[in-house]
């Protein structure tokens, strides 16, 4: 398989699944930002932090409300981790890939792109919003089904889901780092009262609500919805889930001896971590020590198979 191929296939599932969160978290968090009382600490700044892109925003905004952080992260295509500019880079990739990819493929994800293009005015609204959202949720859900039953399930394929894997679990951990602001020692009582609801929130935007109360039988609480997300070893979006199915993907390419050694090491640190006993700070170092983990992994597959771009 050629190295341009094999990176094109591997960005393509890492942007159409970052599309996926994206369209995920914004739709919970506008849920959430509206179901909370005005004086519980939930804010939209909240929301630019998750994806870590505060900086950037205040590039081009001067304020944080609803309707800049919206547009930002959801059409601004001036900001590369917009909801739109992941969907363009999805797009791209697998127009220049069509010759390994099924013809639907490419209709699932163009339509897509077009149905955001010509909804972009509509998203300065909150109904338009969520029909965008919902509609590119549908679009992405459609999109990874139709691989699963009409493609090969041979190296081109692995790398979809090497890709897939190593951005759904960066993603998890980005949701979960919202704890860091809902376990504060300093946070309000107001927002000690509504804690259940936020890390209801944070299961919906994963799609975790039901595998959660299957599993664990008891109400939510903090330590449980952290513990089944980070470690749970049969939830599909769960980050040891996402580093198992990585390593087992990586394992069955050609020249991947050592690569799946860094994996195995996180996978490690996540089943010896105890969440329960956890402080926000140490929590956050521990999902910042994740996503470095996950990123050494993206170069390590990025050196072995990929074209050096100097």
């Amino acid at each position: 398989m050629l190295s341009r191929s094999a990176e094109r296939l591997y960005w393509l599932a890492r942007y159409l699944e970052r599309t996926e969160n994206t369209a995920r978290l914004l739709s919970v968090y506008m849920n959430l930002m509206f179901d909370m009382p005005m004086d519980v600490q939930v804010s939209w700044r909240n929301l630019l932090t998750i994806f870590g892109a505060e900086n950037a925003f205040l590039k081009l905004y001067d304020v944080p409300n609803e309707q800049n952080t919206m547009r930002f992260l959801l059409t601004d295509t001036a900001n590369p981790g917009s909801l739109f500019s992941s969907l363009n880079a999805a797009r791209e990739n697998i127009r220049t890939s069509r010759e390994i990819m099924p013809d639907e493929a490419w209709q699932q994800v163009n339509e897509m792109y077009l149905f955001a293009k010509e909804n972009v005015n509509n998203a300065t609204n909150r109904r338009g919003r969520v029909l965008i959202l919902t509609e590119i949720l549908r679009g992405c859900q459609r999109f990874t089904g139709f691989m699963s039953g009409a493609m090969s399930h041979d190296d081109a394929l692995r790398f979809i889901r090497i890709g897939r894997a190593i951005e759904r679990a960066d993603m998890t951990t980005r949701i979960l780092d919202i704890a860091t602001v809902l376990l504060a020692d300093d946070r309000s009582d107001k927002t000690r009262q509504y804690e259940n609801t936020m890390w209801m929130n944070v299961l919906k935007s994963l799609s975790a609500l039901l595998m959660y109360r299957k599993h664990r039988r008891h109400r939510i609480n903090s330590g449980d919805v952290l513990d089944f997300l980070l470690k749970d070893p049969d939830f599909p979006r769960s980050v040891r889930y996402c580093v198992k199915d990585a390593e087992v993907y990586i394992k069955r390419l050609p020249r991947s001896e050592g690569l799946i050694d860094n994996l195995v090491v996180l996978a490690e640190s996540l089943i010896a971590v105890d969440i329960y006993s956890i402080d926000p700070l140490q929590l956050h170092h521990f999902l910042d020590e994740i996503q470095s983990s996950l990123a050494v992994t993206h170069n390590q597959i990025a050196s072995t198979w990929f074209l050096s771009s100097t």
